[in-house]
């Protein structure tokens, strides 16, 4: 399905809705599987040998589990004999990496200056009403992870938002609800 998204003067831009990226297999949905330490252990051993290893394996531990959990700490540590404090503190640099389960959605919202200078502040206080959860969290049902950025690259288009890695622009409190009204009817 194609949406025309309105600048309010007569121009639109195209939207993919989810519907269609879905059907041409472009969504990756996060696994959410429960932690198993033997499993992740096993993810930390295919990678520990590679060059600058930490980030790799903290992506492959959230592929895996959606989520890297501070039990990861201690195991990556001792298969890079890395102090627990390096690997703590690269894991809380990167904003990318949960620390817990994510929801089934994650939609990120740029609060970039250009982001800012569009109001993407009016649609985040909406999103936070809609969904009854603040930026960084996750909605009790966990249906939603809403989690601020501070760029996604698309500023000629702002405000910009990222619904399970699709790229949205011009994106109002009514967009925003079509897109979250789409995800949970394709949940």
């Amino acid at each position: 399905m194609l949406v025309m998204v309105g600048l309010g003067n007569g121009v639109g831009w195209p939207l993919l809705a989810p519907d269609h990226l879905r059907s041409q297999g472009r969504l990756r949905m996060s696994n959410t599987a429960s932690w198993d330490a033997d499993k992740a252990l096993s993810r930390i051993r295919e990678l520990e040998r590679l060059p600058g290893a930490v980030l790799p394996i903290f992506h492959a531990l959230q592929d895996e589990f959606g989520y890297v959990d501070e039990a990861a700490i201690p195991l990556i540590a001792g298969a890079l004999n890395l102090s627990h404090a390096e690997v703590h503190g690269t894991l809380s640099f990167y904003h990318d990496f949960h620390h817990a389960p994510p929801g089934r959605h994650t939609l990120k919202v740029c609060r970039a200056e250009s982001c800012q200078a569009m109001g993407c502040e009016r649609m985040i206080s909406h999103v936070e009403d809609r969904l009854k959860v603040k930026l960084g969290g996750t909605t009790e049902d966990r249906s939603f992870t809403v989690m601020p950025v501070y760029c996604l690259g698309n500023c000629a288009l702002s405000p910009a938002v990222m619904l399970d890695g699709e790229l949205y622009g011009r994106v109002s409190s009514d967009v925003a609800d079509f897109l979250i009204d789409d995800a949970k009817r394709h949940a």
